[in-house]
């Protein structure tokens, strides 16, 4: 298991873990992120992150990307 920051661009992953407060974990489930489902990096800018969930694309912080284990 490790962060989605670190996966391979292209690569889909399953998402194992959210981290982080219960706050930030609602966060993450509102924007798709949910345990068992599947995330891929499209590209990285600055240690951002722009991912493919689901069937849309979602910027995500490098810090929030940090906390989603895959």
């Amino acid at each position: 298991m490790m962060p989605l920051n670190l996966a391979e661009i292209g690569q889909p992953q399953i998402i194992k873990k959210l981290g982080g407060s219960p706050e930030v974990k609602k966060h993450l489930e509102d924007l798709g992120f949910n345990i068992g489902g599947e995330v891929s990096i499209v590209s990285t800018l600055a240690g951002n992150l722009i991912v493919k969930v689901r069937e849309s694309r979602v910027a995500v912080s490098s810090e929030l990307a940090r906390k989603i284990m895959v």
